[in-house]
């Protein structure tokens, strides 16, 4: 995997009637990742995409993507990028064969169109069939097919699995992993964490338009842990010991059971909670991201004023 960033963003803040958006991300996506970008509706997902592609303009900051201001040249980098919305918006009136000679004319380079028909096949789409008349899963599999024909150096897909059945859902993951294998880089935004797991290489959380995190995912999964605690009568513990090396993220307490989402250098440094008063047993384990994203969101809540936390 290159060095170089395909995309990086410093300082950017993009509001929408005075109120932030996006405020202050500061990113950068590896060339030949696969970047799980995470976050609960309104955290700025979306926001953050059309900014790259030079849809939108930020109010604030700096955006590089495939090299190029999106701002002043959006147009070579939306040519050069699939892009997947989340609400496609297609020609319902074209069959699925007309809208991929449609667009072809907008991809000069040589086999857009061939390509397209290759990815239709495959989905087994009906290519005579008007746009109008799909369900919303071909119609996905049509946005796909668009994005895909290009073959672009990287591919920005806004939730592109809903409406897909489960084996449609699988394949389309695994030309993903297929896609990163040649080089090209995916930009991927979902609420489907187990889908986001098993593919990317890379993951990034934002939170009503802040940053959380953005790390390797391995590396996130090997500084992060569950432990369920038994504890005896009468104990309380609500938060490591001073000087635990322990970096709590989110706490479930019930009468003489908690269970921690933290952070820490090794599992190791887990295992030692056997040992501290008033614990009967502790067991240690690696939390999926599903898990992790919900700790920190969790966590992240009881940050928040109590009046702020309450929404009617």
């Amino acid at each position: 995997m290159s060095a170089v960033p395909v995309i990086r963003i410093d300082g950017m803040t993009k509001r929408f009637h005075g109120e932030p958006a996006v405020q202050g991300l500061t990113l950068e996506i590896p060339t030949g990742a696969v970047f799980g970008l995470l976050g609960e509706n309104g955290a700025g997902k979306t926001t953050t995409l059309q900014a790259l592609l030079g849809m939108i303009k930020p109010d604030e900051g700096r955006i590089r993507t495939l090299g190029l201001d999106p701002v002043r040249h959006g147009l070579e980098v939306r040519r050069r990028v699939g892009y997947v919305p989340e609400q496609p918006v297609l020609y319902d009136w074209m069959t699925v064969a007309e809208i991929g000679w449609f667009a072809a004319g907008f991809h000069p380079e040589v086999g857009y169109q061939d390509y397209y028909n290759r990815l239709v096949a495959g989905f087994g789409l009906p290519r005579d069939r008007k746009i109008r008349t799909l369900s919303k899963g071909m119609r996905a599999e049509v946005s796909l097919s668009l994005a895909l024909a290009s073959q672009p150096e990287l591919l920005v897909l806004d939730e592109p699995t809903s409406g897909l059945d489960v084996l449609v859902r699988r394949e389309f993951l695994e030309s993903i992993v297929d896609l990163a294998g040649a080089g090209r880089t995916v930009l991927l935004s979902s609420h489907q964490m187990a889908e986001v797991e098993r593919v990317a290489s890379h993951v990034a959380l934002l939170h009503k338009g802040k940053l959380v995190l953005a790390e390797p995912l391995d590396e996130l999964r090997a500084r992060t842990f569950a432990i369920s605690l038994t504890l005896a009568p009468g104990t309380h513990l609500s938060a490591p010991p001073l000087g635990a090396p322990l970096e709590l993220i989110d706490v479930d307490e019930s009468a003489r059971q908690c269970r921690w989402v933290v952070h820490a250098p090794e599992r190791a440094a887990c295992e030692i909670a056997r040992d501290w008063s008033g614990v009967l047993d502790a067991v240690v384990e690696s939390p999926s991201l599903e898990e992790i994203y919900i700790a920190y969101m969790r966590g992240k809540r009881r940050e928040m004023p109590a009046a702020a936390a309450i929404v009617v």
